[in-house]
């Protein structure tokens, strides 16, 4: 499950150590998922809405819930998958890049992974998968299209979750967030191509 990195792994990847913290946290908290009304304080909403009845909390102002649901998990493969993924991939990210980077990735793909699973399948979701596919998606497309890319996914790994990606929408493996995956996978890929785009250009001019 190693991604190649060029770099020693003396620096501690902070975030990525604060981020799987928070999740071990929330999970230990909830009794991974089981305690509804823990649970309930990171859905991206608690109801089913339609119409102007939308997202209710969210346009109360409890602005937090867009992103909060990549923090709960339900189950102990469903925690010490997406940690160990997340160490991996983040951990490689933030090693190579500055945090912000990171941080700016787990913002933005957990914000829209949210939103489309909501959209989708309403409001009672969670986990960090759909930010873990959008890592993926990221590192795979920088060390597919960047010259100047530090790190690279062994093609092993991509087959390998891409075949749990499929699996997952079958529903042979039971309730989940396949919108945030799918959602999460294409904007990483596009965030790490347009990266990469944007690498080529500079070195150009």
């Amino acid at each position: 499950m190693k991604i190649n990195n060029v770099l020693k792994h003396s620096q501690q990847p902070v975030l990525t150590i604060i981020l799987v913290g928070i999740c071990v946290v929330i999970a230990l908290a909830s009794n991974l998922g089981e305690n509804r009304l823990i649970v309930e304080n990171f859905l991206i909403s608690k109801y089913r809405g339609q119409g102007i009845w939308l997202l209710p909390e969210i346009r109360a102002g409890e602005y937090w819930r867009l992103i909060t649901p990549i923090f709960i998990h339900f189950g102990i493969l469903h925690i010490v998958f997406n940690s160990l993924w997340l160490w991996e991939l983040g951990g490689a990210i933030e090693r190579t890049s500055q945090a912000w980077k990171l941080g700016a990735l787990v913002f933005v793909i957990g914000l829209l992974s949210n939103l489309a699973q909501y959209f989708y399948g309403g409001p009672f979701f969670g986990g960090m998968s759909g930010v873990v596919y959008g890592l993926l998606g990221y590192v795979w497309a920088q060390g597919r299209f960047n010259p100047n890319a530090r790190l690279i996914l062994h093609h092993y790994i991509m087959v390998m979750m891409l075949v749990w990606f499929a699996l997952c929408w079958t529903g042979w493996l039971g309730p989940i967030a396949n919108m945030a995956h799918t959602v999460g996978l294409l904007v990483g890929l596009l965030w790490g191509w347009l990266e990469a785009i944007r690498v080529k250009g500079l070195r150009r001019g």
